[in-house]
């Protein structure tokens, strides 16, 4: 029986013959080369992190260091903005002095340029490197932020391999993209989310890793409950024009979260008629990168975007409002990650989320059972 040596298929509906032989229909897509081991190591490394981790996160660092020393892989179930990313510098750090091969994947490519950026401020000695669909020129970098997409180019090649969002689309729930990561990973893994089903805890718990959960943020406050506004046809707009005024009077940005491509077009040209200072990003927008630095440096007041902005990104005193959020696109765990964006920083700790809608759904009703769930777990540190 043939079975695809990339993903593992061994589906007779996706197996197909050229010249009677057997080739993977499931993994075709996946062309391009492959890369070639690094020869260019430094065995150095200075972590350059100017803030102190708390004591939560420094404590989970320890424990995957000693997890990972002892071959041991590891699953991150932490909240939205408990400081995933930093939980795993330490270990980065140590398996580069030591002259691993370290990936770092990621879902969406936004992200992806996100966490390179990161990687590259606190990692300044070593070579970081990002590969993504269109910059995939260089392969090779002690460190390789990559889409799980990429994944089929490394070959048995990640001594570390860290795989963020791992309950993200289009990783979640691909056979072929899990089985391009487990190809990929010679060493340890560390998994992370903030949205992971006890389905997928217990799945991993049966293989004998390590968990570590952090039902904290890393500043000590609370998670932002959404509040849930019900209204019908014109006066959601209506509303949400009210709304805008009131946080761009305070100076607050804003991400206006649309559930479509066209939708969220829609909204913008309504929108931006009656409040000025915004406009649109999706996934379909080229030149969204330099949209999204605009915002951050104040030329947008606020954005209307699709989930495409729902993951991975971190913007000061952040407001949100999520229109037309009884959209079958919406989960709970999409609904926890756009919450999530609010009040993610030491500075800023708080903030408002609105789901705007004609009804309330059983994902918005999730969605905020856990996020109060995950407060009353909380320590009263404050």
């Amino acid at each position: 029986m043939f079975k695809c040596s990339r993903c593992g298929n061994k589906d007779p509906r996706y197996i197909g013959y050229k010249n009677e032989q057997p080739y993977c229909r499931r993994c075709i897509i996946f062309s391009g080369s492959g890369a070639k081991e690094n020869d260019g190591k430094t065995y150095q490394s200075k972590l350059e992190l100017h803030y102190e981790l708390s004591s939560e996160q420094t404590e989970a660092s320890n424990r995957i260091l000693s997890a990972i020393r002892n071959g041991r892989d590891v699953l991150i179930n932490a909240v939205c903005g408990a400081g995933k990313t930093e939980l795993v510098f330490a270990v980065i750090k140590e398996a580069l002095i030591k002259g691993r091969q370290v990936g770092f994947a990621i879902p969406r490519r936004d992200v992806v340029i996100e966490i390179h950026k990161r990687l590259k401020n606190v990692f300044p000695r070593n070579k970081i490197i990002a590969v993504y669909g269109g910059n995939n020129e260089e392969l090779q970098g002690e460190v390789v932020v990559l889409t799980s997409h990429q994944l089929y180019r490394y070959e048995s090649y990640f001594d570390l391999l860290i795989m963020d969002e791992t309950d993200a689309f289009p990783f979640h729930g691909n056979p072929v993209l899990e089985a391009m990561f487990k190809r990929s990973c010679r060493g340890n893994y560390v998994m992370m989310s903030a949205t992971l089903t006890e389905t997928q805890i217990k799945k991993f718990a049966s293989s004998g890793g390590e968990i570590i959960s952090l039902d904290r943020r890393y500043h000590g406050y609370p998670l932002p409950v959404p509040d849930v506004i019900l209204l019908l046809g014109i006066l959601k707009h209506f509303f949400l024009i009210r709304k805008l005024r009131s946080f761009l009077a305070e100076n607050k940005p804003v991400f206006v979260f649309a559930p479509t491509i066209d939708k969220c077009e829609d909204l913008s040209v309504f929108v931006t008629k009656w409040v000025r200072g915004g406009t649109y990003v999706h996934s379909k927008r080229l030149d969204r990168q330099e949209v999204i630095k605009d915002f951050r440096k104040g030329k947008y007041k606020y954005l209307v975007t699709t989930a495409v902005l729902e993951r991975g990104v971190t913007v000061k005193n952040l407001q949100v409002v999520v229109f037309e959020c009884d959209h079958e696109i919406y989960s709970a765990s999409s609904l926890i990650q756009i919450a999530g964006r609010v009040g993610r920083k030491k500075d800023a700790p708080q903030g408002e989320v609105i789901f705007l809608s004609d009804r309330k759904t059983r994902a918005m009703e999730e969605a905020i059972y856990h996020i109060r769930a995950k407060n009353k777990s909380m320590p009263n540190v404050l």
